[in-house]
């Protein structure tokens, strides 16, 4: 008796392509917040990396690997979808947090205006700190 892969004790099961998400814009954004995540978690590592440099009195080595090509490409790409990473997450903030004051709830614009600029804030901050060299 042969055995088909795409019966199931409970019914046909129609097998998905491997691009079901390419149909629809919103899973499209979903599959790609997901796969941004890599490019997160390898910046967590590098700079995890620039700590490690700082603090051990490795940091002209660091500086060299970090000033290479192939580095500031991977490094310009992540920024990328760190970015985008982070836009798409708190484009979702109203749908997974609902706010209400005296009953009403916060329009969703509120909570998204809201994150985006606490996140300009905290960046402006850093990078006045960053670009003024902590004097």
């Amino acid at each position: 008796m042969k055995i088909r892969d795409d019966v199931t004790p409970g019914g046909y099961r129609p097998r998905r392509d491997a691009f079901w998400f390419a149909r629809s814009r919103a899973y499209t954004v979903f599959v790609l917040r997901e796969l941004t995540s890599v490019f997160v978690a390898w910046t967590v590592v590098f700079l995890l990396l620039l700590v490690d440099a700082v603090l051990g009195g490795s940091l002209p080595e660091f500086a060299a690997l970090a000033a290479r090509p192939w580095m500031i490409a991977l490094n310009v790409l992540a920024l990328a979808a760190t970015c985008f990473h982070a836009i798409t997450f708190l484009n979702l903030a109203p749908r997974a947090t609902v706010v209400r004051l005296d009953g009403y709830r916060l329009p969703a614009w509120l909570i998204q205006g809201g994150n985006h600029s606490l996140w300009l804030a905290v960046s402006a901050v850093v990078a006045f700190f960053v670009l003024r060299g902590f004097q």
